[in-house]
């Protein structure tokens, strides 16, 4: 049943990219260039929408979180793995994959890039483990277990931030 719910929400979520024109080639390289802040405003709103979504599931006992641990070594090589692939490709995964569904056949280069570079993660793991992810490990914590406060504050400030960010967004034109 799982499976549905993900095939459902995975689905949900391409139509919600398509309407928003977060898969179009240009808002891809305007994001990438900071001239179009559209895929920003969208990721933006998709992680304040979530965050009070999961902390509520979480605050009323529904649901419990199972933390992927912090190595900051990872996350700063993963980040600029990531970045190097959007920036060739113009895509990011998500997109690339909502691209190809509209026909762009050019995402398919992005879709195989992943499936090789998750196939040299899985091979190189071993490694990884051993030398990359001790740097900068902070073990299983969330940012308002790291600043050692409520959640919903955190929360509240990032959702501050975000509206400011859309304002200025906004008085730019971007």
């Amino acid at each position: 049943m799982s499976l549905l719910y993900g095939l459902i929400t995975g689905v949900l979520f391409g139509i919600l990219l398509q309407r928003a024109e977060v898969l179009r080639f240009d808002k891809q390289v305007g994001a990438l260039r900071l001239k179009d802040m559209t895929i920003f405003k969208f990721m933006l709103s998709a992680i304040v929408v979530g965050a009070v979504g999961i902390y509520l599931l979480k605050d009323f006992g529904l649901i419990t979180l199972n933390l992927k641990g912090t190595s900051l070594g990872a996350q700063m090589i993963g980040g600029a793995l990531f970045g190097i692939g959007w920036a060739i490709l113009g895509y990011c995964p998500g997109t690339a994959g909502g691209a190809l569904g509209e026909g762009r056949t050019d995402a398919a280069w992005g879709i195989l890039g992943m499936l090789a570079g998750g196939a040299i993660h899985a091979w190189a793991y071993p490694l990884l483990k051993t030398y990359i992810e001790p740097i900068g490990n902070l073990g299983k914590i969330t940012v308002p277990q790291l600043l050692g406060i409520n959640h919903w504050i955190v929360i509240f400030g990032f959702t501050v931030l975000v509206i400011g960010f859309f304002a200025l967004f906004e008085k730019k034109r971007l």
